[in-house]
């Protein structure tokens, strides 16, 4: 499926695999790219068979950051404001996604493409690929989470001095930071990021997405707080189908089926009924 003609999307079994598809603009950031990758994550969350996602890119590029003919005719104050309250919103929506996002980073993310990157749960990097901050070579601010994501990811003094260094990263840089979770050769990223989408897609998602709820908190809340988001979480993961699924799974001495579990699931059999009847 294409969505806004710079976005390719497809399943393979419970993975959806979304491909930033938009070559000849090295995969920037318009104004189509950020409505497109909201849609398509949109329809992936709503869609009950897809237990996680496997984002990366087509062409040389994952991400060239923000799209150059955009930047120069939208930059009066209204109207930089309005995109990025909308983009505010999608990007919020994609950090708090409730389902695993293995991102495959295949070529230069640059600026805003870090922050693309970054909204995933694992990420890995080609070994050709490169990390190119360029916000501060255009007289810009980072942006699309970086200042969120970035200092949590590789602590304040590496975060700063990428930033404040205009500075580029290689695979194994970023690897070493903790900006990523590992480094593989060109031509095996695929297979490497859907082998691993496919390991978290049986996993139980519902346990995934309250997991990373919580642990999205931990570094702004109080220990007394998190208590509290912790007693929740688990109260609701013990009603889950898959927390019995698991149970059973381990008392009996099996491996546990966590898809099956999750087609119990009341509210995934609603999804699945009001899907059938809508045409994407």
């Amino acid at each position: 499926m294409s969505i806004e003609n710079v976005i390719e999307t497809e399943r393979a079994g419970h993975v959806g695999i979304i491909r930033l598809a938009d070559e000849r603009n090295r995969n920037a950031l318009s104004n189509p790219m950020r409505s497109g990758l909201a849609a398509a994550f949109a329809e992936m969350e709503a869609d009950p068979d897809v237990r996680a996602v496997f984002l990366t890119a087509k062409g040389r590029a994952f991400c060239g950051g923000g799209d150059f003919r955009m930047m120069r005719d939208e930059s009066d104050p209204w109207s930089s404001h309005q995109r990025f309250k909308r983009t505010s919103r999608w990007l919020t929506d994609l950090l708090r996604y409730p389902k695993p996002i293995v991102v495959g980073v295949n070529g230069p993310a640059v600026g805003g493409g870090i922050g693309i990157a970054l909204i995933g749960d694992v990420v890995y990097a080609a070994e050709s690929s490169r990390f190119v901050s360029g916000f501060l070579r255009l007289g810009l601010i980072p942006d699309i989470g970086v200042m969120y994501t970035l200092p949590r990811l590789v602590g304040m003094a590496r975060a700063r001095a990428f930033v404040y260094g205009n500075e580029t990263w290689t695979a194994e840089q970023a690897m070493e930071a903790g900006l990523i979770a590992g480094t593989v050769p060109d031509d095996e990223l695929e297979a490497h990021c859907l082998e691993r989408a496919e390991a978290m897609a049986a996993l139980p998602v519902e346990g995934f997405g309250l997991a990373k709820w919580l642990m999205e908190r931990s570094y702004e809340t109080s220990l007394e707080e998190m208590m509290v988001h912790e007693n929740l979480g688990q109260s609701l993961a013990y009603s889950t189908e898959a927390m019995r699924e698991g149970l059973a799974a381990v008392r009996e001495g099996r491996d546990a089926d966590f898809v099956a579990a999750s087609e119990r699931e009341p509210a995934n059999r609603i999804a699945r009924k009001r899907l059938s009847t809508t045409d994407y």
